[in-house]
């Protein structure tokens, strides 16, 4: 029994619902997703109220129903508030700016890296934060990943750029035997 699959979910008064064919297409205030579904899931829509039913018993069925209830609420949740990462960027003389819609980061190499926002993906930068914005969750959290793949934080000075609340397991650095002996 699928705990997560077995979930109702809730759409908004803004939030239009429509499944066409194997897809199903979810329109808000920030914009539209499409959310494949699986062929072993059917979708049940009553007024406000969706459920994610599994075809059959099988062990695929089983792992695909929990998922594609999520995806659509994920997209629920996306067209209605819209998903942030916010990553912070530690070390001196390391920054970022915006030029236009690009990303300029300033971290310790011979030149800048600019970052070309995806579709559908917008880039802030508040002093040493980064917060990347928008509706598609799956985006926002890879387009973020590969922003902290630039320069990962190191583990002996903690530089780099770590997601917010992120810890980083500090080494101590080499210890010094016996100065002048």
């Amino acid at each position: 029994m699928s705990r997560i699959g077995n979930k109702e979910i809730l759409l908004p008064e803004s939030v239009v619902l429509m499944i066409d064919g194997q897809n199903a297409v979810v329109k808000g205030e920030k914009g539209q997703l499409v959310v494949p579904i699986h062929h072993l899931v059917k979708i049940e829509i009553d007024g406000k109220t969706i459920r994610a039913k599994r075809i059959d018993e099988t062990k695929l069925a089983k792992s695909v129903h929990g998922l594609t209830r999520t995806l659509i609420a994920n997209a629920v949740e996306g067209v209605t508030k819209g998903f942030q990462k916010q990553l912070e960027i530690i070390g001196v003389g390391y920054r970022a700016s915006l030029n236009g819609e690009k990303l300029v980061l300033k971290v310790g190499y011979s030149h800048e890296i600019e970052v070309d926002p995806r579709d559908g993906i917008s880039f802030e930068v508040k002093k040493n934060i980064i917060n990347v914005n928008g509706i598609d969750k799956q985006l926002v959290g890879q387009t973020a990943a590969e922003i902290r793949k630039i320069r990962k934080p190191e583990p002996y000075k903690g530089k780099g750029i770590k997601y917010v609340g992120e810890k980083i397991i500090r080494k101590v650095g080499k210890a010094v035997k016996g100065a002048g002996a």
